[in-house]
C-alpha cells in the first residue's frame, strides 16, 4: 500500500475526530507491514517542519520505513499519465503523478484522501484503496 502524504499528515499531525479511522487504518497497515513510501513523499511530510528538533524526531521515526526505489521509467511513465490527464482536462501536479507510476509498476493500492487521485483513477490504471471513509 503507497500511502500519501495526507495520511501521514493526519497521523502526525491532527488529533481531529474526523481522521481518526484513516490513522488507525495506517496503523494496521504498519502492524502488518504494508505501508510502502517513496522519498518525494518523505520530502514533502518533513517540509512541513521549521523546528529542527522536530523534524529530526520525524525523520528518525521515517527512517523506519525504506524507501522504494524510483526508477527512471517511472519519471517516464509520470509524463505519460500527465499528459494523458491534461488530454482529458486534469490537471495533475507531478508528485501525485510520480505516486501513480510508482503504484502502477509494483501493483499496489494508494492510501489517500486527496480526491485529484479520484480523478486520475477514471483514466489510469490506479488503484485505490478503499478505506471507511473515502
Amino acid at each position: 500500500m503507497l500511502v500519501d502524504t495526507c495520511i501521514w499528515s493526519y497521523a502526525l499531525r491532527s488529533k481531529h475526530q474526523d481522521f481518526l479511522a484513516y490513522v488507525e487504518q495506517l496503523n494496521d497497515l504498519i502492524s502488518a507491514q504494508r505501508v510502502l513510501i517513496i522519498g518525494v513523499i518523505k520530502q514533502e511530510l518533513l517540509s512541513g517542519y521549521s523546528d529542527i528538533n522536530k523534524f529530526e524526531v520525524l525523520k528518525e521515526h521515517l527512517g523506519y520505513f525504506e524507501n522504494e526505489v524510483v526508477i527512471d521509467a517511472d519519471y517516464i511513465e509520470a509524463a505519460r499519465f500527465s499528459n494523458l490527464c491534461r488530454q482529458k482536462g486534469i490537471q495533475g501536479s507531478h508528485i501525485d503523478l510520480l505516486i501513480c507510476a510508482v503504484a502502477v509498476r509494483l501493483n499496489a493500492e494508494i492510501f489517500t484522501t486527496d480526491k485529484d487521485f479520484d480523478f486520475y483513477a477514471r483514466h489510469l490504471p490506479i488503484k485505490l484503496h478503499k478505506s471507511i471513509n473515502h
